[in-house]
């Protein structure tokens, strides 16, 4: 299946701040990494809780720059990420890979590699 339209618009809603939006492409029992503080959070409430805290302290922006499909099935998706404190201040400006695997047509697990 084709999961790049799914995807992309789940990077336009993150950096739109449209939660609601983000979590319906998200699996129930969801594994998303906490770039910010480290560690994982699982499942929609503690996804929600961790953006919801993350947006109030930064301005993070992703754009999609490529997308590969993996032997093992998982979507590799290269991305240029900028980050901004609340006031405007550049904090970060990369590029790195995010890893997903999808189940029931969610998004199942994200890893981040640098």
């Amino acid at each position: 299946m084709n999961y790049r339209p799914m995807l992309g618009q789940l990077y336009q809603d993150f950096n739109d701040r449209c939660i609601d939006a983000i979590l319906a492409h998200l699996h129930p029992a969801v594994a998303w990494p906490n770039g910010w503080e480290g560690g994982y959070v699982t499942g929609h409430d503690d996804v929600r809780a961790y953006w919801v805290r993350q947006w109030q302290q930064i301005s993070p922006k992703v754009e999609p720059i490529s997308f590969d499909t993996r032997p093992d099935g998982q979507i590799a998706i290269r991305v240029h990420q900028i980050i901004h404190d609340v006031a405007g201040q550049l904090l970060s400006d990369d590029t790195l890979t995010h890893v997903y695997s999808v189940a029931d047509e969610k998004v199942r697990t994200m890893t981040i590699e640098r």
